[in-house]
């Protein structure tokens, strides 16, 4: 409860500070009309019309108005943008690398994906004729998408926490339920309950009143037996076993229900408690890594020759490097360069990345072994896996069958099981992030970890487009599930060669992602079984993905998919991997793409993002 106190007053400094810079827009909704344009315009847009009508309307009563004249410039391509539009009144047009795209009207939303996260504007709108436009900012929406979550969820703490039957639950227990809950509306006179039927479903009124009734014996009338109102709740016999419903439970007006079904409450209850930060490591491998630590603790930069490329991205290269001393002994070097993480605001983000790999002591994982830093520079000394990335084999043969599928699949639950039990949710799943180390072993590499402990959530946008879960997408936190959701859509696009959810922008493509897996129509060739598991791995409902459950990621491992399958020899390394790039030597990259060499030298940072020892 701490912990959500403190949001809440982050939540509303910002709430705050948004109303002190508008000042000027004490009631910006003088018209009915607007509001009413602005709030069908939300419901008629595919990505804003999934949020909660709750969400919608603050997001309504948040917006502020903006004027353009003609020929105006709105939004330009390129250009980094933070605000979503509702056009009221006037004409744009939009246009993509100088060719028409269309022309918008009254009733139309624009600039959606700016509110999701930062990103460059993929189109120019300009105006045809003056408009009339409402505006709201990321930071505004996101505050409203975290404080009506985190609101929410409190509540639904409170009303489980009053329920007798879940007077033993641990807090872990009871923030799964909550997360599963439903809300179910009702009208004035409708059975909520009927007497005699067979029932499987738990109750708690969250707002509004029932009539609780029994027939008569004699004259067949209901009698009132008692009123309900919010906070009480009935039904929970069915939550043990089948229950004939001894009463009637009729609404009187409108009345909401919290409601969780027997199969449900199953899933969740029991086995959560064995989710817990229990040690992988023992005594001998304790003093491995303390004698590991000493040998890396002693080396310079200096130590190392870099013998070729094995990667480019946007923060700087991975090198291939090799002790000067030890010709046998290579690592992958990353090389970061400061300025760029700065300017980016990304120094928390690569401070979590180095702690959460140094504690990571597991086969499934790349290791990270020693930092360094020099005035322009970030250097992270990781373990070499010279058999290229998974995604370049991909590439080349198209796609997998089930058994190479199962064994790289395999690989990553592993990993998952390790991260998960400490807390840490991985987000950056998939073929390009997956690397084979010189014994043909799958690991994977960190991009967006994060340590969030155990039921616990974060709000953070990220991921590849293809690979993020709707409550990521729809910014009601995520967890560990998320994790889950991104494996179903690694084991499809290792059986087919593309992912499920795929669209000609980002936008579009979190479009289909919400429309959901049963939209997805599976090629022959992936198996039964293998389309069963994928869409159990990607439900919509993060509460209900396999590996999410009371028995966690067994239910993965026991699913008929793996049926057969080595766990064991997987995780000691005696099981033959179906797949074995050639590596000849320690300093063997043919199996890397080549890269050219990096002549962008970055400026010096003034360290003022690195007082402290990196």
């Amino acid at each position: 409860m701490k912990y959500f106190i403190e949001l809440m007053k982050n939540c509303v400094e910002t709430v705050l500070v948004f109303t002190a810079f508008f000042p000027f827009f004490p009631c910006p909704f003088e018209l009915p009309r607007s509001k009413e344009l602005i709030h069908d315009a939300i419901l008629d847009n595919d990505f804003m019309k999934n949020l909660e009508l709750s969400q919608i309307q603050e997001i309504v009563d948040c917006m502020y108005p903006v004027d353009y004249g003609e020929d105006a410039c709105i939004i330009k391509e390129g250009d980094v943008g933070s605000l979503v539009y509702v056009m009221e009144e006037g004409k744009v047009e939009v246009t993509k690398e100088e060719m028409k795209l269309c022309t918008m009207g009254p009733g139309r939303v624009f600039g959606e994906l700016a509110i999701l996260y930062n990103c460059t504007r993929t189109a120019t709108v300009r105006t045809l004729t003056h408009v009339k436009l409402w505006a709201i900012d990321r930071q505004c929406f996101q505050t409203i998408m975290m404080r009506t979550g985190l609101i929410k969820h409190a509540e639904y703490m409170d009303f489980l926490k009053s329920v007798p039957t879940f007077k033993n639950l641990t807090e872990e227990t009871l923030n799964k339920l909550s997360d599963v809950m439903e809300e179910t509306h009702y009208d004035d006179g409708e059975f909520i309950i009927r007497q005699g039927a067979m029932g499987d479903t738990f109750f708690i009124i969250s707002k509004g009143m029932v009539n609780v009734t029994q027939e008569d014996p004699a004259s067949h009338e209901p009698v009132l037996l008692r009123e309900m109102t919010r906070g009480d709740w009935f039904g929970e016999r069915a939550l043990q076993g089948e229950d004939v419903r001894t009463a009637n439970v009729v609404a009187v007006d409108s009345v909401t229900c919290l409601v969780i079904d027997r199969d449900s409450f199953k899933h969740l209850i029991g086995g959560l408690e064995d989710v817990s930060n229990k040690g992988y490591e023992d005594a001998e491998l304790k003093a491995k890594y303390e004698a590991e630590n000493a040998f890396f603790s002693s080396l310079k930069l200096t130590d190392f020759n870099i013998i070729d490329t094995l990667g480019v991205g946007g923060f700087g290269r991975v090198e291939l490097v090799q002790l000067k001393n030890e010709d046998a002994k290579t690592f992958a070097m990353k090389i970061l360069k400061k300025r760029h993480i700065v300017d980016t605001r990304q120094q928390e983000h690569i401070r979590s990345e180095k702690h959460i790999m140094t504690d990571a002591h597991c086969d499934f994982i790349v290791r990270l072994y020693r930092t360094f830093k020099d005035s322009k520079y970030l250097y992270m000394l990781m373990e070499a896996c010279l058999g290229g990335e998974l995604w370049t084999i991909l590439r080349d043969r198209g796609s997998f069958d089930d058994s190479t599928t199962r064994f790289y699949t395999g690989c990553v639950v592993e990993a998952f099981a390790y991260l998960h039990a400490k807390g840490i949710i991985y987000r950056d799943l998939k073929p390009e992030t997956s690397s084979w180390t010189a014994y043909h072993k799958l690991k994977v590499d960190f991009g967006f970890a994060k340590k969030i402990g155990y039921c616990k959530k974060t709000w953070t946008f990220c991921g590849t487009p293809e690979y993020v879960a709707p409550e990521i997408i729809l910014n009601k936190g995520h967890d560990v599930s998320a994790d889950y959701w991104s494996l179903g859509i690694l084991m499809y696009e290792l059986l087919t060669g593309s992912p499920p959810f795929t669209g000609l922008d980002p936008m579009k493509t979190y479009n289909v992602i919400l429309r959901g897996i049963d939209m997805i129509e599976f090629p022959k060739k992936v198996t039964k079984n293998a389309a069963n598991l994928i869409k159990k791995l990607c439900r919509d409902n993060p509460i209900e993905r396999l590996g999410n459950l009371k028995n966690g990621v067994k239910d993965i491992q026991k699913h008929k998919w793996f049926e057969g399958f080595n766990w064991e020899g997987l995780k000691k390394g005696t099981l033959t991997p179906p797949i074995s790039p050639n590596v000849s030597s320690a300093t063997d990259t043919s199996n890397f793409d080549s890269f050219p060499e990096d002549t962008d030298e970055p400026p010096p940072d003034d360290n003022s993002g690195w007082d402290y020892d990196f």
